[in-house]
């Protein structure tokens, strides 16, 4: 029974997929600067591993995390 591992992203990486920030930096930044929230919680490291149903606060709109397993 192989079982696909489940997709994540970056936290960084999701705000430019998302076309909320526009640069790499940008992300850093607003990240480092307590702009986000994750599932409720300033989250200040733009590494943080983003699963599928994860909830990301910015500008007080909310962004779900939905991710495509891949096959």
């Amino acid at each position: 029974m192989n079982r696909q591992p489940e997709p994540t992203i970056r936290l960084s990486q999701f705000l430019k997929w998302k076309g909320i920030c526009g640069t790499g930096g940008e992300a850093k930044i607003r990240i480092t600067e307590g702009e986000v929230e994750v599932n409720g919680e300033i989250e200040k490291r733009r590494g943080r591993v983003l699963r599928n149903g994860d909830r990301v606060l910015i500008e007080g709109e909310e962004h779900v995390v939905t991710l495509e397993q891949e096959s």
